[in-house]
């Protein structure tokens, strides 16, 4: 199997007891340890930081679904050319939207997926903070919020597109693999 990053990977027994716990509920829960965990798990501070903010942004309540959250992660992570998270997050979608076809249809063309104008405004506004985020105007905040998005929607869409532009950097940099257990979940 190929290595799971280029950079040391630590034993889960010699890990801080905080990341230790953590990766251990995880695997718990889903069965296997996400590559992601084991990667980060190399710099224990930053690892405490990464999934800190990942959870301040991907676990809130709000009228931006967890789903939709996941649809963010995914159109851009595939704009970004991260396989890893465009096939963990898409895993994640998939649960998170009980459609077995959306994360595929957003990571190709979200503009062309079976979802919702409103959704699309999203992404729309999404991918252009990932991709080009010194454009970003008062026409685009128009855009979005014409669907219903309030100020604090589009921070936590900005927010989530530029969290996960940084990810998708790191994971490209590190040849982070995706677990093979992902690529059956939600199907």
């Amino acid at each position: 199997m190929p290595a799971v990053s280029r950079f040391p990977v630590p034993e889960i027994a010699d890990l801080p007891e905080d990341i230790r716990s953590r990766i251990l509920a995880v695997q718990e829960k889903s069965g296997f340890v996400p590559n992601v965990f084991l990667t980060l798990a190399h710099r224990p501070d930053e690892f405490r930081a990464f999934f800190a903010y990942h959870d301040a942004l991907m676990d809130k309540p709000g009228p931006i679904t967890k789903a939709e959250r996941e649809m963010i992660v995914v159109a851009t992570s595939n704009a970004n050319q991260c396989q890893y998270c465009v096939v963990a997050h898409g895993a994640i979608l998939r649960i998170r939207a009980k459609n077995p076809q959306i994360a595929d249809q957003v990571a190709i063309n979200y503009r062309k997926a079976d979802i919702t104008p409103r959704q699309t405004a999203m992404l729309d506004f999404a991918m252009k903070v990932s991709r080009k985020a010194e454009e970003v105007g008062d026409a685009d905040f128009a855009a979005v919020k014409a669907h219903g998005f309030s100020d604090e929607d589009v921070w936590d869409i900005a927010a989530i597109a530029s969290f996960f532009a940084m990810s998708n950097r790191l994971a490209n940099v590190t040849a982070m693999r995706p677990n093979d257990e992902f690529y059956a979940m939600g199907r």
